[in-house]
């Protein structure tokens, strides 16, 4: 496991608990993984959760990857490229990868396994990880379910069995850019509900939202080549709702924090981890743009966190759209 945040170290109990030896190892906050050793858990991400004998912490990148076959990578997509990178040089010539990572590449507008395939070659097994999930409560053991995709079917039936026990079911797809795209698209339109929760819309609102998001998540995946039905499973609609909906969500509180006047910046500190959703607004814009799809809510989302545009008069722009027939 590669990534020792929240929610690599959530991914690596998981394995464990579920039986696998797991090395838990990281490119950035290596003090983090220095004091796991000893104190074997993750104090400042996930504290009181205690590592099994199963699960140990490993300083060095060298340590964490000597002679593995199967590797997940935890990393928010803007530091995915540089990871995939630096492990390279260590990996086996059957090293088969995996990641948990939701998100466009700021920039080029590539989804993970693009990134994957240029800086790793693309006749490397490659998987991803995605569904509704917090890595709070996955840490905590408490019943989950998730979707593991991949081109290979023999790796992601290999993967769910490795992470499914009796508190988690990994379910298979061959749909990895369904699955790419619905964790990428989903942080930024749980920005838009914790705005609108935080000025008092109520659920009517937050529902609109929520399923004429759905419509527009659907629109870009089906472009990007996507099957439609993914967006009705856990990594789509399952995935959307959750972050939507609940406080444990990053990027809803993100919003709720724009909604009582505060700052991107003043969120950002308040909440102390990474919000995916500020990045990928921008992100999916760009490929939105490039693509000529239409994406309004995710469009006001992006002119409200990079041009200062109010949130009620982002909600007074899309209520004041033409009207159309609710299947365009």
């Amino acid at each position: 496991m590669i990534g020792a945040g929240s929610w690599g170290t959530a991914l690596a109990l998981q394995f464990a608990r579920a039986g696998c030896d797991v090395r838990l190892g990281g490119v950035v906050e290596l003090d983090l993984l220095e004091a796991m050793v000893t104190d074997r858990e993750n104090k400042r991400y996930l504290p009181g959760v205690v590592f099994p004998p199963n699960l140990r912490a490993c300083p060095t990148l060298a340590e964490c990857l000597d002679d593995v076959r199967d590797i997940l990578v935890a990393v928010p997509s803007h530091g995915l490229r540089d990871t995939l990178t630096q492990i390279k040089p260590l990996l086996r010539d059957d090293s088969r990868i995996c990641w948990a990572t939701k998100g466009f590449e700021l920039h080029s507008g590539k989804l993970p396994h693009q990134v994957a395939g240029e800086v790793l070659g693309s006749d490397r097994s490659m998987a991803v990880l995605s569904g509704p999930t917090f890595a709070k409560e996955v840490g905590e053991g408490l019943p989950t379910a998730m979707t593991v995709a991949s081109g290979d079917s023999e790796f992601a039936q290999a993967l769910a069995v490795a992470i499914s026990d009796g508190t988690f079911r990994a379910y298979t797809s061959e749909d990895m850019v369904g699955v790419e795209v619905g964790g990428a698209v989903k942080n930024v339109l749980a920005i838009g509900a914790g705005m609108s929760d935080g000025l008092g819309f109520g659920a009517n609102t937050r529902i609109a939202l929520i399923n004429r998001g759905l419509v527009e998540l659907m629109r870009l995946g089906i472009a990007l080549g996507a099957k439609r039905e993914t967006f009705m499973g856990l990594a789509g609609m399952g995935d959307l709702v959750l972050t939507c909906t609940d406080n444990l969500s990053r990027n809803r509180r993100m919003g709720l924090a724009l909604a009582a006047g505060k700052t991107v910046e003043e969120a950002q500190e308040e909440i102390q981890q990474v919000v995916e959703g500020v990045l990928a607004a921008r992100a999916v814009k760009e490929v939105a743009d490039d693509l000529g799809i239409e994406m309004p809510i995710c469009q006001q989302i992006y002119r409200i966190l990079y041009e200062g545009v109010s949130p009620r008069a982002a909600v007074e722009a899309l209520m004041g759209r033409e009207l159309k027939p609710e299947s365009e």
